[in-house]
C-alpha cells in the first residue's frame, strides 16, 4: 500500500525464566512493526520443544490458550517480513527440528546471501528442504556436523555463511545467539530481575522490547560474537573475529526501528532528530508550516522545524487499523490507498506554505500522491523533504527493496523526480550529513542503498546472482 522499503525480521529471546513464552509474546508484539506478515514462538522445559507459528499479527495468533501450550523458562520468538522465501505458513518462524544435536529451534533476521549455493551443495548431498527461506539452511548445516556439541556445531555453520545475520537458538537446556561479523543487523541482551536469587536474560531486535518487560539493557552482541545463555550462566564467545569494516545497517535509524528503541547503542529518536535538523541547513525554505508523513516522519521533521523555526504541525493523520486486504468500492476513487491510510487536516493546511518531511522516496509513486493530497487540502506550496540520501540501489542484507529499475533517484535527476512528484522544490540529506547525524566517525555503517558500494562486494559470485534478480 506505501512506497517504502519493507522492515526485515524481529527476533527475541529469553532463558530463566518462569513465564519465558509470555515475555517472547510481548516481545514479539513491541517488534511487530519489522514484520507483519506471520510470527513464532518456540519454548523448552528442557524435555520437549514447543512451537506455535501462523500467518498473522502477533496479538492475534498467541492467545491465552495458545501460549499455555508453550511452557517452560527459555523461548524464541520471530515476527517475518519475507525477504527470501515466499509468503507462505512453511516459511513462518521459528524452525525446529530433531537432529543428533538434539532438538533445536532457530529464528533468523537478515539475508544469507551465499544460501542458495549452500542449499544446492545440501541438496546434491541428500538433504531435503521443507520451506524456501534461507534460515533452514542454518539448521541442516548444524545437523550435519561431525562436532559433538551444539555450540561447536553452530560455530562451524557460522564460518560458512555469508551476508548478514542475527540468529536466536533454542535447545533443550540453553538459548544461544550470535550475529555476523560485519553486524549488519541489530541484536541487544538484557537482564531481568524476576526473584531475589535469579536473573533471566534476553536478546531482542530492539530495545523496545525490554522496556515493555522492564528488563534491563547491558548491551549488544558484538558483530562476530555468540553469546550462550544456560545452567552455568552466560557465556559470551567470538565465533570469528569481527570484520576490520564493520557494516550496521543505516536504515534502521532512518525508517526501521522504533524511536523509543536504542540501536547498535544509539538512540534512535536522537539519529532523526538530528536528521531533521541537518535537513533543515541543507535545505532551508520559506514556509509557514512543517508536516511530517505519520509516524516515521515524525522525528525528523520535529528537527527540521527546531532547526529552522517553521512550526511544526500534524497535518496528516493515520489511521493505525488498515489491515493488508480491504474492500475497495467499484467506482475507482482515486488515491485511495493513500487515502486509506492517511486524512488531511484541511483547516490546518489551508492556505499555507508546507514543508511536507519524509524519511524516504523509493519508487516516488506515494511521494507524488502525498504530495496531491496536501495540494488538494489547500497548501498554496508543497516542498517536499526527505531525511536520507536518494536510494540508488537495491538492499541483500536483509531488507526488502525494489529492483534497481524500480528505484527513482536511480534512473532519473532530482528535478526530474520533484516534476514527477509534483513539489515545488525537493531536498535530500547528503551522505555526510546523515553519517554526522548516526554519529558515525570510524565509518561502521552500511550506506550502500545510497552508494551502491556494498561491504561484501569481495563475494562476486553472491553478489552478481543477486543482482541479477534485483537490477
Amino acid at each position: 500500500m506505501f512506497d517504502k522499503l519493507h522492515e526485515e525480521c524481529g527476533v527475541f529471546a529469553v532463558y530463566g525464566h518462569p513465564e519465558a513464552s509470555n515475555l517472547a509474546y510481548l516481545g514479539l508484539y513491541a517488534l511487530q512493526h519489522r514484520g507483519q506478515e506471520s510470527a513464532g514462538i518456540a519454548s523448552s522445559d528442557g524435555r520437549e520443544i514447543y512451537t506455535h507459528k501462523d500467518m498473522g499479527h502477533v496479538a492475534d495468533l498467541f492467545t491465552p490458550s495458545a501460549l499455555a501450550r508453550l511452557p517452560g523458562e527459555m523461548a524464541i520468538g520471530h515476527t517475518r517480513y519475507s525477504t527470501t522465501g515466499d509468503t507462505a505458513l512453511r516459511n513462518a518462524q521459528p524452525f525446529s527440528v530433531a537432529c543428533n544435536k538434539g532438538l533445536i529451534a532457530v529464528a533468523h533476521n537478515g539475508n544469507i546471501t551465499n544460501a542458495q549455493e549452500l542449499r544446492r551443495e545440501l541438496e546434491a548431498q541428500g538433504s531435503i528442504f521443507q520451506a524456501s527461506s534461507d534460515t533452514e539452511v542454518v539448521l541442516h548445516l548444524v545437523a550435519r556436523s561431525r562436532e559433538r556439541s551444539l555450540a561447536e556445531a553452530l560455530r562451524e555453520a557460522l564460518l560458512q555463511l555469508e551476508g548478514a545475520f542475527s540468529l536466536v537458538f533454542l535447545a533443550q537446556d540453553c538459548v544461544i545467539v550470535a550475529r555476523d561479523a560485519y553486524g549488519f543487523r541489530p541484536l541487544a541482551m538484557g537482564q531481568l530481575e524476576h526473584c531475589e536469587e535469579r536473573r533471566a536474560y534476553v536478546f531482542a531486535s530492539e530495545t523496545c522490547a525490554f522496556d515493555l518487560i522492564d528488563a534491563e539493557y547491558i548491551g549488544d552482541v558484538q558483530p562476530g560474537e555468540m553469546v550462550i545463555a544456560g545452567p552455568n550462566g552466560i557465556t559470551r564467545e567470538q565465533w570469528t573475529a569481527p570484520r576490520t569494516r564493520q557494516a550496521q545497517c543505516v536504515f534502521e535509524h532512518v525508517y526501521f526501528s522504533r524511536p523509543d528503541s536504542i540501536v547498535f547503542g544509539r538512540s534512535v529518536q536522537e539519529s532523526r532528530e538530528n536528521m531533521g535538523r541537518a535537513l533543515a541547513r541543507e535545505h532551508p525554505v520559506d514556509a509557514d508550516l512543517v508536516v511530517p508523513v505519520p509516524d516515521s516522519g515524525v522525528p525528523a521533521a520535529l528537527g527540521y522545524s527546531k532547526e529552522s523555526g517553521i512550526p511544526f504541525g500534524h497535518g496528516l493523520i493515520r489511521n493505525h487499523y488498515v489491515v493488508r486486504t480491504f474492500i475497495e468500492p467499484s467506482q475507482a476513487i482515486r488515491d485511495f490507498g493513500v487515502k486509506l491510510k492517511l486524512n488531511p487536516i484541511r483547516r490546518m493546511l489551508e492556505g499555507k506554505r508546507v514543508v511536507l518531511v519524509d524519511d524516504s522516496l523509493v519508487r516516488g509513486t506515494t511521494s507524488r500522491k502525498l504530495v496531491r493530497m496536501v495540494r488538494n487540502a489547500g497548501a498554496t506550496e508543497v516542498h517536499l523533504r526527505i531525511s536520507c540520501p536518494p536510494t540508488v540501489s537495491p538492499c541483500f542484507y536483509g531488507v526488502d527493496t525494489p529492483s534497481k529499475k524500480e528505484l527513482i533517484a536511480a534512473n532519473h535527476p532530482i528535478d526530474e523526480i520533484r516534476r514527477f512528484v509534483q513539489a515545488d522544490t525537493l531536498g535530500y540529506l547528503s551522505l555526510e550529513s546523515l553519517s554526522e547525524c548516526v554519529k558515525d566517525p570510524g565509518n561502521k555503517f552500511c550506506y550502500a542503498c545510497y552508494t551502491g558500494q556494498y561491504p561484501t562486494q569481495d563475494d562476486l559470485v553472491q553478489l552478481e546472482d543477486l543482482l541479477s534478480l534485483k537490477s
